[in-house]
């Protein structure tokens, strides 16, 4: 591949607008500038750490290696920069002299949300995503290390994903969706556990996509979920995560429950997502989410500039860094009924609907964790 060429920058859209310019500084930080048209009717597409003004935005060293978060949040993590590496060698380019601009520039229109970023850098890709089965075995040689014949097939797939597990974009007639495979990690079965953790979650109440398991002849099915950052029209919606929105790394347990609150407040989503907010957090601790780093958690924003927590995703049985929350409630890792009311209090819900909510929500949790054999 030849890399774009962004010694000038790169120009970030949204949709059909031109958003801004992201440029590198002389200390090697991505700064980043509102267009003046934007800056006219536009929105702040983080009012966190990049208001609507027309200054020049210059972003700390850490913890995005000069760049910042809503910008971190486009980039492959996890099993998408593991492929992007691989690409990069059989380049012949060195992934540590592949900077964030040049990154961004490989992503181009195919990253996670509605940020695009110009001029675009491509791989020339000599092969095409095969069936869900073959993907699967192909990740499964990836996560070993071994070499493999189809590394086209599998980036094309899945190179601008985020996450540690092995994932693929699929559009069919009903969407564009998610699919998973097993990590070196998981058990061959983990579509149908986070399958049944998703209908746990809707009977919970949580706001969660169309799921779906993909069927396999290797396995029970691959666990699918609608992409809800991309609306039935195709349109896409602007997404920041949490670790983007307050610019901290998801790589560390940094944030509590509190905080969250704190942000939804902050974007002006109201009360009710407040209680989507608090379903959410007693499901991750009855079910034993561990895993609920700040990645985990995202808030979507229309094209009025309007903010609202996203669909919950990533729930399936996990135990965490040393067997805690990466998210702690009021500072606890392993919380219990009593912090979670005491938060409730504490961001204005009624006592008598936390403790109907949570009675509720740990029963589907216990009879989940039964069925599955997870205790």
């Amino acid at each position: 591949m030849r890399l774009a060429d962004v010694s000038q920058g790169l120009e970030v859209f949204l949709g059909m607008r031109k958003v801004g310019t992201l440029a590198k500084s002389k200390e090697g930080l991505v700064a980043f500038q509102y267009d003046s048209d934007w800056l006219i009717d536009g929105y702040s597409i983080n009012p966190y750490s990049l208001p609507l003004t027309s200054e020049l935005f210059v972003p700390k060293w850490q913890p995005f290696d000069g760049l910042f978060g809503a910008f971190h949040d486009s980039l492959p993590d996890g099993w998408g920069a593991l492929l992007l590496d691989r690409m990069l060698r059989r380049e012949g380019l060195d992934p540590s002299d592949v900077g964030p601009l040049d990154k961004l520039a490989i992503v181009g229109s195919s990253g996670r949300g509605a940020l695009e970023y110009r001029p675009q850098s491509k791989f020339s890709l000599a092969s095409t995503p095969s069936s869900l089965d073959d993907l699967a075995l192909w990740c499964r040689e990836i996560l070993a290390d071994r070499p493999i014949d189809d590394l086209d097939a599998v980036f094309a797939a899945g190179g601008s994903s985020g996450g540690a597990r092995p994932k693929a974009y699929v559009n069919d007639e009903q969407g564009s969706w998610i699919v998973k495979f097993p990590s070196s990690l998981d058990p061959e079965h983990i579509g149908t556990i986070e399958y049944e953790y998703a209908l746990a979650a809707k009977a919970c109440d949580i706001d969660i996509p169309e799921v779906r398991l993909f069927p396999s002849a290797l396995c029970e099915g691959y666990f699918g979920t609608k992409r809800f950052d991309i609306l039935p029209s195709g349109e896409k919606q602007h997404m920041l995560s949490a670790s983007a929105i307050v610019e901290v790394s998801h790589r560390m347990p940094s944030l509590d429950y509190e905080s969250l609150f704190q942000i939804s407040a902050f974007l002006g989503t109201g009360p009710q997502d407040a209680k989507r907010l608090f379903r959410l957090m007693c499901f991750n601790v009855f079910a034993h989410n561990r895993d609920d780093h700040s990645n985990n958690f995202s808030w979507l924003c229309d094209s009025s500039g309007s903010w609202s927590l996203s669909p919950a995703y990533d729930l399936t049985y996990s135990n965490g860094i040393g067997g805690k929350h990466a998210t702690s409630v009021l500072g606890r890792g392993l919380p219990e009924e009593s912090d979670l009311l005491a938060l409730a209090k504490e961001v204005g819900l009624s006592t008598s609907w936390s403790r109907r909510t949570i009675r509720e929500i740990r029963e589907v949790c216990e009879d989940l964790l039964s069925r599955l054999r997870l205790h």
